[in-house]
């Protein structure tokens, strides 16, 4: 069983990384801390430029859930037209309703818009109110990817549902096994579950030593703002040998 890696990433040097390191695929994004925001249209043109595997991007235009107001929604298409100019091969986006349902009409109308670049449900689905159905919504949209970590905190832990999905949706659409996959547990979690797809932000800390005093930009920063996360891309070559052997 051939089991393609995904590689979660945010700047062009962790793209390259993630290629070097031997990912089949790159998920760009801005604001990893946030769980992962649309990137800038430069990235995704320099990415697409400089990396030879396919770029999938987060279309997310803000932080926390996924019911979004008609300005937003607007603003999600409009960088959803720019996105696909800048060349990326497909696109991960989820959009609810306010209780927690698959928003097919809206999902509809960016599935239509993205034209033959591959539509990825992203990991809005791991707080669906009712997953079979928003699966099953999801197929009938055609999409070809949805990530999840099995409605759990973790992979590991949602594994059991992780089976149940890849058992209903068939060929139909890819499960994308995401949430704390590791070179540690990704064998062991493909073999349970049988995934063919598998999603991973393999981060390392560097410095900045441009930044010597306290002071604060982010309120979501507590350990300086002298520190950033990259992809790590002796950390890739490792998750992508544990998941070939």
């Amino acid at each position: 069983m051939s089991v393609s890696v995904e590689i979660c990433v945010a700047s062009i040097d962790g793209a390259l990384a993630a290629a070097r390191g031997g990912a089949d695929r790159i998920e760009l994004n801005s604001g990893l801390a946030l769980g992962g925001v649309t990137p800038s249209i430069g990235l995704a043109r320099k990415v697409v430029t400089e990396v030879d595997i396919p770029v999938i991007s987060m279309l997310r235009p803000r932080e926390s859930g996924f019911n979004y107001s008609e300005n937003e929604f607007d603003v999600m298409r409009r960088d959803l037209d720019a996105l696909l100019e800048a060349g990326v091969a497909g696109i991960a986006f989820g959009v609810l309703t306010a209780d927690g349902s698959v928003d097919t009409a809206r999902c509809e109308r960016l599935i239509s818009q993205m034209g033959d670049r591959e539509p990825v449900f992203h990991r809005a689905f791991d707080v669906v109110k009712d997953a079979d159905a928003a699966l099953q919504s999801l197929m009938d949209l055609g999409v070809k990817r949805v990530m999840t970590s099995g409605l759990a905190a973790t992979a590991a832990e949602g594994s059991d549902r992780i089976c149940e999905l890849i058992q209903v949706a068939g060929d139909s659409v890819g499960i994308l096994a995401a949430g704390g996959v590791r070179s540690h547990n990704v064998a062991q979690l493909i073999a349970k579950t049988g995934c063919q797809h598998v999603h991973a932000a393999l981060l390392k800390t560097e410095t900045d030593s441009s930044v010597i005093t306290d002071i604060a930009f982010s309120s979501q920063r507590s350990d300086g703002e002298h520190l950033y996360s990259t992809t790590d891309g002796n950390a890739v070559a490792e998750f992508v040998s544990a998941v070939r052997t």
